[in-house]
């Protein structure tokens, strides 16, 4: 029987898929029935329930962002609860359409079983994305008009 991966490195290797652009790979690394909150998104679905939903998002993050995304100063910190962990981080952000780069903060909450998350909540700064891409005007009109 092979050994299952721990919540710390399960992270790991969503961070390097990641800061790889290996989008696809992703969905993966959740359970079946996974559930990701992107607690902070201001406009757009805030959850996502199930493996094949993810798969969805990330293929069109990979198809869609203008940005690459380089995970720096990470600190993964274990709770009472092994299937838990706490992550903070930053991305280095490039976003190749403006040219910005910059840094942007980061905290998520994961629960793993059995090797693939179960549940994540992300804590990221999606208004620093948006602002990097001049999207600003874009975002208070559409939520003006919700």
């Amino acid at each position: 029987m092979s050994e299952t991966l721990p919540a710390r490195e399960v992270f790991r290797k969503l961070l390097d898929g990641i800061g790889a652009g290996r989008f696809a790979d992703l969905a993966e690394l959740y359970a079946e029935d996974a559930v990701v909150e992107t607690v902070f998104e201001p406009v757009g679905p805030r959850r996502f329930e199930g493996r094949a939903a993810l798969r969805e998002r990330f293929a069109a993050v990979a198809e869609h962002s203008p940005v690459e995304l380089t995970p720096e100063n990470v600190v993964i910190r274990e709770t009472d609860d092994p299937e838990v962990i706490v992550a903070e981080f930053d991305y280095r952000v490039h976003h190749r359409v403006t040219g910005r780069t910059f840094e942007s903060a980061n905290i998520q909450v994961l629960r793993v079983r059995d090797g693939l998350i179960v549940t994540s909540r992300d804590f990221h700064d999606h208004l620093a994305l948006i602002v990097a891409g001049g999207q600003l005007p874009q975002l208070v009109e559409a939520l003006e008009h919700s």
